[in-house]
């Protein structure tokens, strides 16, 4: 017999589990949340939230720096940085938001208990929970909700494991600005590390495989979003292979790249491996549930999150496709509506895809880009502003950057890559009138409040034909 029995049991406290435990436990519902590590998952703990807490400290500083070209005078434009001080802002912060999440679980919930330890399956829907200095637990319970997230992802690199290195989990913890950091990966990832630790001191070099950063992004946003990272001095090495690295008795990391124009040795004081992720998966025992995972380690799903075996479901970055905080707390939206509300059926594909790169210039982007467009044959036209022609631009001086939006045959958008400043609000106001299918006269002749940023939604369909 197991030890414990439940309606619902969820393996990990990420974006969906957590909403989920609360909606099941009012519904009625036993529920049985298991972590092994901090409530809060990888958003919280080593992912967007303290990311975003750094970020904001180096943009501070760069205001500081950058203040003269405004009139504000900063005695030889210095800026010291106190990154003990940076950390414990961040730690206090972080550690605020898991004592709220904790109160908001058991046992403001009755129906809900937290379990500490490690999950992994003895038999379909049947868990054994393991903890340090207290006998296993098994868990049976009528669906089980596999939110397990993922981790950085590390290449097979001569040298590397001997030479050591830093996954972006370490280098938010890190309490010393790096003098030189080596990055490699020129993803989202990378770059945002890259710029937060440039602008807090360090030198950078930022190694990637493709031709560009954001390989998938079209050419234009990715040629803008490297001159912005350029001008503040970070170097990057483009279509570089790194084939082993080396670490002398100082410290001094050596990363032997071939590039294009042959071999390149590159000396940094610390190196990040920032080359992607992988699903958590490996540890769960899925064999003894039948679930088997593809070449990649990520549990496949249906429209409704549902695993091949009745009654598990897989939430979160661990079913593969694109990893971020809002697609997985809507996964929660999908299970809630399906299992809970009894209205229309909700379904994980073909929703809107949001997202944004907090760099400066920053990213928001949503729909198609025109390489999509153009790949699926589509007719369109392009209505695209440079940031500078916009009065907001003009005022604060921020002139990087572009909007580009698309728009169809019947006038309506298709999608948008805003590149600058409040990049992410603005690609949310070009998801709205997506959503309500807006054409682009309607913002073109909206009266918009002036000197704001979305004013220049009035700007990029002014010659739109």
């Amino acid at each position: 017999m197991p030890d414990l029995t439940c309606d619902a049991l969820i393996i990990d406290s990420g974006q969906a589990g957590n909403p989920l435990a609360k909606a099941l436990a009012e519904a009625g519902q036993t529920v049985i949340l298991v972590e092994q590590g901090e409530l809060g998952g990888s958003c919280l703990n080593y992912g967007c939230t303290p990311a975003k807490m750094l970020v904001a400290s180096a943009e501070r500083a760069q205001l500081v720096r950058t203040a003269g070209a405004l009139g504000i005078e900063v005695d030889e434009g210095a800026v010291r940085v106190d990154m003990a001080g940076v950390q414990a802002r961040k730690r206090a912060l972080q550690e605020q938001s898991r004592q709220n999440l904790a109160r908001s679980l058991a046992p403001t919930h009755p129906g809900l208990r937290v379990l500490r330890g490690r999950a992994a399956f003895v038999g379909e829907r049947r868990v054994r929970v393991s903890a340090e200095g207290r006998a296993d637990q098994l868990i049976s319970a009528r669906r089980v909700f596999i939110n397990v997230g993922t981790r950085p992802a590390v290449p097979e690199l001569p040298g590397l494991a001997e030479a050591g290195y830093l996954t972006t989990n370490e280098l938010l913890e890190i309490e010393q600005v790096p003098t030189r950091l080596l990055i490699v990966g020129g993803g989202y990832i990378g770059l945002e590390f890259g710029q937060l630790f440039r602008r807090l001191g360090s030198e950078v070099v930022i190694l990637d495989t493709g031709a560009q950063v954001l390989e998938r992004e079209d050419d234009d946003v990715c040629a803008a979003l490297q001159a912005g990272l350029e001008a503040e001095g970070i170097e990057f090495v483009l279509s570089g292979q790194a084939r082993r690295v080396s670490r002398d008795a100082a410290g001094r990391y050596t990363l032997t790249v071939d590039a294009p124009g042959g071999e390149r040795r590159l000396h940094g004081s610390h190196l990040l491996v920032a080359t992607g992720r992988q699903p958590n998966t490996d540890a769960l025992d899925l064999a003894a549930t039948g679930l088997k995972t593809d070449e990649k380690g990520f549990i496949p799903v249906n429209s409704r999150l549902e695993t091949r075996v009745p009654g598990i479901f897989a939430l979160g970055d661990v079913h593969g496709g694109p990893q971020f905080t809002h697609l997985s707390y809507d996964d929660f939206r999908v299970i809630r509506a399906n299992l809970l509300d009894g209205g229309p059926r909700r379904s994980a594909r073909q929703r809107p895809l949001p997202y944004c790169v907090f760099t400066d210039p920053g990213l928001g982007r949503i729909g198609l880009s025109e390489e999509q467009a153009t790949g699926e044959k589509l007719k369109f036209r392009v209505a695209k502003v440079p940031v500078s022609h916009l009065s907001r631009a003009q005022q604060t001086g921020q002139l990087a950057g572009f909007w580009k939006i698309l728009v169809g045959p019947d006038d309506r958008l298709l999608g948008a890559a805003i590149v600058g400043p409040a990049a992410g609000e603005i690609m949310t106001i070009v998801q709205v009138a997506m959503l309500g299918r807006l054409r682009y006269q309607q913002l073109a002749e909206l009266v918009i409040a002036h000197p704001v940023w979305a004013e220049g939604l009035n700007v990029a369909f002014r010659s739109m034909k």
